[in-house]
């Protein structure tokens, strides 16, 4: 009988160790040699301090601040341990009364803003984290942020426009603005005057 479980139970126990120790190791290993930055969840600092990851959207409700989409991560949102979308379908009524708030809140936090609401900023992301709006969903907020900060709308625009990611390749995804990095640059630019 050992005969036969003997050869079963080595190949397990090598391939637990090779694939379950090894692997993960060396992989992690050139990661880090490779992508130092990355490899760590691409933290962002500022001041000396981590403020958070470029990765993972964070909530602002700061009215000098740009809002991220909306997250169903977690009971408050934004809980990178609950990521998760809420899986409601379009007919659903928790999803539209979840919309009809996000628009009133829209309105009532951008009162200057008359055009269409963007859509990223009335849904949440698959994962509910989501750091990125659309420029236009930057733009959408604009107004609200260069009256909160004493900035000209221009400005704002400017800098919105300059912190724009295009496509990944040039051909993958739609343009973006990372939340973040946009709020720390508004904190830098307005901070220096």
């Amino acid at each position: 009988m050992w005969e036969q479980l003997l050869p079963g139970l080595r190949i397990k126990i090598f391939f637990t160790i090779l694939l379950g120790i090894v692997y993960p190791l060396a992989i992690t290993g050139i990661s880090h040699a490779l992508f130092p930055r990355q490899a760590d969840g691409s933290l962002v600092t500022a001041g000396g301090k981590v403020v958070g990851s470029e990765l993972i959207g964070q909530n602002f409700t700061k009215a000098e601040y740009f809002h991220p989409r909306p997250s169903n991560a977690g009971n408050d949102g934004y809980d990178p341990t609950a990521s998760g979308g809420s899986n409601l379908g379009p007919t659903n009524q928790k999803l539209i009364d979840r919309v009809k708030a996000s628009v009133d809140k829209f309105h009532k936090e951008n009162p200057d803003y008359h055009g269409p609401i963007p859509s990223d900023l009335l849904t949440s992301s698959g994962s509910g984290l989501d750091p990125h709006i659309s420029p236009d969903s930057a733009r959408a907020q604009a107004a609200r942020v260069a009256k909160a900060r004493g900035a000209s709308l221009d400005e704002v625009n400017q800098l919105i426009t300059q912190l724009t990611e295009p496509p990944t390749f040039g051909i993958l995804g739609e343009p973006r603005v990372n939340v973040l990095r946009l709020n720390l640059a508004l904190d830098q630019h307005w901070a220096n005057r």
